[in-house]
């Protein structure tokens, strides 16, 4: 079983991974944490060895990591921390040098996303409190993909009780139609994509996944989807995320899982369009 957020009690302080080999930055990211989330359990480390340690100890509800590490590279360590028992735990990179990987596309699948520091430590502590606190009602709009009526109610349900607007289809030749015709008129139709891997039709959502990213061109950024799969095989996972993937939701869905991961991307995409606008 994966550990990480979704197998740790609501009550439970969530535990926060730094690591960072300047111990400057790390102790300037950790004092705006401690001041943002109090309650949360803060552990700092300086080299990817003693991260890999620490990680092994137990499981954490959020990773920041730099991207250059005295023992290794950053993307190292977040593939160690993926194969571990914690293949779901959110993995932010925090750089001043990102947009640069960005574009050489030599991020890695590893990385859930990114955060640039010249945002400034206080940005990052709203971005990690959103997280491991997650605001009680949200805005957005969910293209969900889901083939069983039984399945996509309850789901339903889940992400309306929050706020969000859903537009479901059964398959993903209904969700490339609608994609279409939002394109159309000039729109994207959705602010993230929810889709089930094995659909009824020809296409399954890797298929989805591919047309959103190479046939539509909108990046993670612009809009992110979110893949529900109960293969937990490493290579399969990784071929998602490569594929271009925001992320993985576990198959039976974790209620609370679910819903951190979505107003995640849903907040980080919000994120980089404000400061599209602003450049």
């Amino acid at each position: 079983m994966n550990a990480g957020i979704g197998s740790r009690s609501a009550d439970t302080a969530p535990r926060v991974l730094v690591v960072d080999g300047s111990k400057v930055v790390r102790q300037l990211i950790t004092r705006v944490l401690k001041a943002e989330l109090p309650e949360a359990e803060l552990v700092g480390c300086g080299s990817g060895a003693e991260a890999r340690e620490l990680v092994e100890q137990g499981p954490f509800d959020f990773v920041t990591v730099a991207l250059r590490l005295p023992d290794m590279d950053g993307l190292e360590l977040a593939r160690h921390v993926r194969e571990s028992a914690q293949a779901y735990v959110p993995i932010v990179v925090v750089s001043g040098d990102v947009d640069t990987r960005l574009h050489k596309r030599t991020l890695g699948e590893h990385v859930t996303d990114y955060f640039d520091k010249s945002l400034g430590f206080q940005a990052l502590a709203d971005f990690i409190r959103g997280y491991v606190r997650p605001e009680a009602t949200a805005e957005g709009t969910v293209l969900y993909v889901e083939d069983s009526r039984v399945v996509a109610l309850a789901t339903r349900r889940i992400l309306e009780k929050i706020g969000l607007t859903v537009r479901h289809v059964v398959s993903v030749e209904d969700a490339l139609a609608m994609l279409e015709t939002d394109r159309a008129q000039g729109n994207i139709g959705a602010d993230v994509v929810l889709t089930d891997v094995s659909l009824k039709g020809e296409l399954t959502g890797g298929d989805l996944l591919d047309r959103v990213r190479s046939q539509f061109g909108y990046g993670k950024g612009q809009l992110p989807v979110l893949v529900m799969t109960g293969d937990e095989n490493p290579a399969n996972q990784a071929a998602l995320l490569r594929a271009g993937a925001n992320d993985l939701v576990e198959k039976p869905v974790e209620e609370k899982l679910l819903v951190t991961k979505l107003l995640f991307q849903l907040r980080v995409a919000r994120h980089l369009r404000e400061r599209t606008r602003a450049s």
